[in-house]
């Protein structure tokens, strides 16, 4: 008995298949606003995170309760959206103890 080899054929290469598949979006879809701000963000996020390794979250953390007791507004911001980066978790749960959901 004789085997014979048939390559699967893919159903991307069909004109009928490549007219009706959808069209496949080729720029990023979630690249809107200003990268400015994101850019200062992650770059002292991963500063942070040099500094801190797998602790880093937390220390944010801690960072970002501090400014809040001490009433620094644009501290406790700043700390809270490096935590976020860090673990979106961890800052979701110290933004709904301070009231403050994103």
């Amino acid at each position: 008995m004789t085997i014979r080899f048939a390559a699967a054929r893919t159903g991307e290469g069909a004109v009928l298949a490549r007219a009706l598949m959808r069209p496949v979006w080729r720029d990023a879809v979630n690249d809107n606003g200003s990268r400015l701000g994101r850019d200062a963000l992650l770059r002292a996020t991963l500063k942070h995170f040099a500094q801190h390794g797998l602790a880093a979250a937390s220390w944010a953390k801690e960072n970002a309760e501090q400014a809040f007791f001490a009433g620094d507004r644009p501290q406790y911001e700043y700390w809270l959206d490096i935590c976020r980066a860090l673990d979106r978790r961890m800052a979701g749960a110290v933004a709904h103890r301070r009231g403050k959901h994103r």
